[in-house]
């Protein structure tokens, strides 16, 4: 049996939020993708694992909406590797996957997965040069039939469904072009997709990687994938693990079992609204206080994380102010002056990564 705090402490060396600097080679993350949503995305997400913005460039990753349709950031040269390792399991996963879309697909006899065929092969043939995402819909709907369409109220236009137009996308051999909003496509150069994945970029085991000791379900509501698929494909190499006495069981990989007791640097990071560390399934682990997880996770307007040596232990929000960056902190219960100081030297981090200097920093 491991505690709750075992279990934090672990996410944290597994993720790397522990070291000073590392490569993208050796990012961990970048095996199951850094979400890039929002001004402290994926290359913030680097930069607190150690991989400033300064040692990667667009040639050496590659932007791609992959999991749940959000745009993560991989590798370049593991393109062909993700492509086979985000694709769906099944038809039932693609279904679930592209949500409301599958009904007039199935109305009109079209299986999901056909559909995501014929969608990614309208889309390669369009995107030939760098291409808006308004653009490429657009031109979509004018020659894909009715089960792929439908009539946007706020637009008062008829698009392809969102879902689909997505997850399609890199299929087509497709990436977003860093830095765009709304986003530009590009073809992916040399693109061609892997006949196999390996075990390195296979999501059920980079989650117990990542984020373990975990439960199939924690999995299939990361993936967006229907539980009796995950279950299938649950690794054999795996061990139960009981978290605070909990009736539930949870699993890790057999190799990363010992290194559940393992010691943990004491750090201080301001974790991006969608960090790999708050993407965790099991919400009352990562904070088991309701009312603080409902501060974490509001429907609208997500806030960062503080985390303070292997601890969740409030939130912040950046501010534009002028020419500089304002951090405002709301910390869930004191912290000594040190660790507060430990707070404001990453608000300046934040500030540097981002280019401007830091106006103010507000503990309360």
């Amino acid at each position: 049996m491991v505690d709750r705090r075992q279990v934090m402490r672990f996410r944290v060396r597994a993720q790397q939020l522990d070291r000073t600097a590392g490569t993208l080679g050796d990012t961990a993350a970048l095996d199951i993708g850094v979400q890039d949503t929002g001004p402290d995305g994926a290359g913030w997400a680097l930069a607190i694992r150690g991989v400033p913005a300064s040692g990667w460039s667009a040639k050496d990753v590659v932007l791609l909406w992959t999991l749940r349709g959000a745009p993560h950031l991989y590798r370049r040269s593991d393109v062909g590797q993700v492509a086979a390792a985000v694709a769906p399991f099944s038809e039932a996963d693609a279904g679930k996957r592209i949500l409301n879309a599958s009904i007039p697909l199935k109305a009109a006899g079209i299986t999901n997965l056909a559909a995501l065929d014929e969608v990614a092969t309208r889309m390669r043939e369009t995107v030939t040069r760098p291409t808006g995402k308004g653009e490429v819909s657009g031109r979509l709907a004018a020659v894909m039939p009715e089960p792929y369409l439908r009539y946007c109220r706020a637009c008062q236009a008829t698009h392809p469904y969102e879902m689909p137009f997505r997850l399609a996308a890199l299929p087509a051999g497709l990436e977003l072009q860093l830095g765009t909003s709304p986003p530009v496509l590009q073809r992916i150069t040399g693109f061609r997709p892997a006949k196999t994945g390996s075990e390195r970029f296979d999501v059920i085991r980079a989650y117990l990687r990542l984020l373990g000791p975990a439960t199939p379900r924690d999995v299939a509501e990361y993936l967006d994938a229907p539980l009796p698929e995950v279950k299938r494909r649950w690794p054999e190499d795996v061990v139960e693990v009981t978290v605070d006495r909990e009736k539930q069981k949870r699993w890790v990989l057999a190799a990363d079992a010992p290194r559940i007791d393992a010691p943990t640097e004491a750090v201080t990071r301001l974790l991006g609204p969608y960090d790999l560390f708050l993407q965790a399934r099991d919400r009352d682990t990562l904070v088991p206080d309701p009312a603080r997880a409902k501060q974490l996770w509001p429907v609208l307007g997500r806030p960062g994380a503080v985390l303070v040596d292997g601890e969740l232990v409030g939130v912040w929000r950046p501010r534009k102010v002028g020419n500089g960056l304002s951090v405002m902190v709301e910390l869930w219960n004191p912290l000594p002056r040190r660790k507060q100081g430990t707070i404001v030297d990453q608000a300046e981090r934040l500030a540097a990564h981002r280019g401007i200097p830091v106006k103010s920093v507000e503990i309360g």
